[in-house]
């Protein structure tokens, strides 16, 4: 079978026989799998857990081992690589993308691959969703990183009618915006770079998008829409330490900075820190996701009230992946790009 890996010279397609399932576990044949933005910093160099490609993944189940009584093969399925232990202290305070032992658990040999093995204990832990036939295979490509935006939200406590900016509108930072909006986000607006990120943020409900380079821009266009006190809640979904530096400037009084995008190692924070202690910000970091998540971003698509299928801007086949790699990493060119496998064609 063909599998996509990081090699020491870069991303690597090769053949690899094809994983079979042990006692608990499943096989599932790659219908897509979304190239996050961490892929790309993973084959850069620049993402200290670099490991294996490839976590947004949906598909078809192509075999079960001994003891799986659900899945069956033949259902359509999201599979997320990480699960927590849920019974360390961590996890007991609700924490659970922080476990010590969340990252240990993954797919074989990745998302990237015609076909991927999924442990006992993903399986065993809900980690296999299923997919309704409404929801397309890009669509199911996308879950994943719209969980990660409800984990991030439901951490840094947003309730309906707050005020969101999200620095960064890539992907995930699109997705970001328009789940605030869709879960009653009084207002929400964004900056980027890219222009045609802005005009695909407009067009999913972000009533303003600012060129990030305009810092006093992106300034003044929080204190027109709050009055001048900020909004409650400023995202930075860009590793980007300026954008971190921007976005201290935004929130009202009391307000929340969430960090959202993956820094670079390294990676220094620029803040007037005794501003943070007058004016009361948290400061509050979120990564990745768990399947209860997941599943709640699966009802909301499944409602009509998240749309996700129009953020995908490239599909290309698993035999194309570095192409798919480098129309990712240009701004101008794409929103999400979507890696197809075998199973793409069982289902739109």
């Amino acid at each position: 079978m063909k599998v996509a890996l990081l090699r020491e010279g870069g991303l690597a397609l090769e053949e690899l026989p094809r994983p079979t399932a042990g006692p608990g576990e499943i096989v599932v044949r790659l219908a897509a799998c979304g190239v996050c933005g961490t892929d790309l910093e993973k084959l850069r160099g620049n993402y200290r857990t670099a490991g294996r490609l490839g976590h947004e993944p949906v598909g078809v189940v192509d075999e079960v081992g001994e003891g799986v009584r659900s899945p069956k093969v033949g259902e359509r399925v999201f599979v997320h690589h990480h699960v927590p232990c849920y019974t360390c202290a961590v996890c007991r305070r609700g924490d659970h993308t922080f476990c010590a032992s969340y990252a240990r658990t993954n797919l074989d040999p990745g998302g990237f691959s015609e076909y991927f093995r999924v442990p006992e204990e993903n399986v065993r832990k809900g980690a296999v969703l299923p997919i309704p036939p409404t929801i397309s295979w890009a669509e199911g490509a996308l879950l994943e990183p719209a969980a990660c935006a409800l984990t991030a939200l439901r951490r840094v406590g947003f309730t309906a009618g707050d005020t969101v900016f999200v620095l960064g509108l890539g992907p995930v930072g699109l997705l970001y915006a328009r789940l605030a909006r869709a879960l009653g986000a009084g207002w929400v607006g964004g900056a980027d770079l890219s222009r045609a990120r802005r005009t695909a943020a407009e067009r999913g409900g972000v009533e303003t998008a600012v060129d990030a380079r305009d810092a006093e821009g992106v300034v003044g266009a929080v204190t027109g829409a709050t009055g001048g006190d900020g909004v409650d809640l400023a995202v930075v979904a860009t590793g980007a330490p300026a954008a971190v530096t921007l976005g201290a400037r935004l929130p009202r009084r009391g307000g929340t900075l969430n960090l959202f995008g993956l820094p670079e190692p390294g990676s220094r924070l620029d803040v007037d820190l005794q501003q943070l202690y007058l004016r009361g910000l948290r400061v509050i970091p979120t990564y990745a996701t768990t399947e209860p998540d997941v599943a709640d971003v699966r009802a909301l698509v499944t409602s009509g009230r998240l749309r996700l299928e129009d953020l995908v801007t490239h599909r290309e086949p698993l035999e194309r992946v570095a192409e798919a790699f480098r129309i990712a990493s240009r701004p101008e060119e794409a929103l999400k790009v979507v890696v197809t496998g075998p199973a793409f064609d069982d289902g739109a």
